[in-house]
């Protein structure tokens, strides 16, 4: 492929169909912790769109030079986003249900739960490394670059929408967010497997 307008359309356009389960990651995030300061919103998103930018790249190199391990493992990507999410949204949806008060604040987002959240939502991307194969290394780092920045933009989005939220569900927040997760794990599960 060349450089061309459809490039730049086709990546962004590749951004946001990644970009949904972070999304809604994101949005379930906001609805947990809705006195969440802008920096860790920020934080949010970049940790998103990290992902979602490396995991193309890396689905690329694997396609230019270990495909056969990676074929062999991208029956897996299904079932480890499915457990990584189910432990994720149970654990919230867990202490939802037991803090019934709603006075009761959230527990905040910590960097491991906001990892695993990253590799969960952007496993599915390794795959995409197939689909820019015919990309040069600098037309697949831009392609990258393009989801990544797309990625960071509604993930943002997201947060805050959740946020917003979060302050009128106070109470139902954890249980709303483990329940979003849940959805999101059972969702990529079955479009993976069948």
């Amino acid at each position: 492929m060349e450089w061309s307008i459809v490039f730049f359309f086709n990546s962004i356009l590749l951004g946001a169909g990644l970009a949904m389960d972070a999304f809604s990651v994101s949005l379930a995030n906001g609805l947990n912790e809705p006195g969440m300061h802008r920096k860790k919103m920020l934080g949010i998103a970049g940790v998103f769109a990290v992902f979602q930018g490396v995991m193309p790249l890396i689905g690329w190199v694997c396609v230019h030079t270990v495909v056969q391990y990676f074929r062999s493992f991208e029956k897996w990507v299904p079932w480890i986003a499915l457990i990584l999410l189910l432990i994720i949204g149970g654990k919230m949806l867990i202490e939802g249900i037991r803090s019934r008060e709603a006075e009761e604040e959230a527990e905040k987002l910590g960097a491991a739960a906001l990892f695993v959240q990253g590799v969960a939502t952007s496993i599915d991307a390794l795959s995409v490394g197939f689909t820019i194969a015919e990309y040069g290394f600098l037309m697949a780092f831009i392609c990258a670059f393009i989801i990544a920045a797309v990625t960071f933009a509604i993930c943002a989005a997201g947060v805050v929408v959740g946020r917003k939220f979060g302050t009128k569900f106070a109470g139902k927040a954890s249980v709303i967010g483990g329940i979003i997760l849940i959805a999101i794990g059972i969702e990529i599960f079955v479009k993976g497997v069948f």
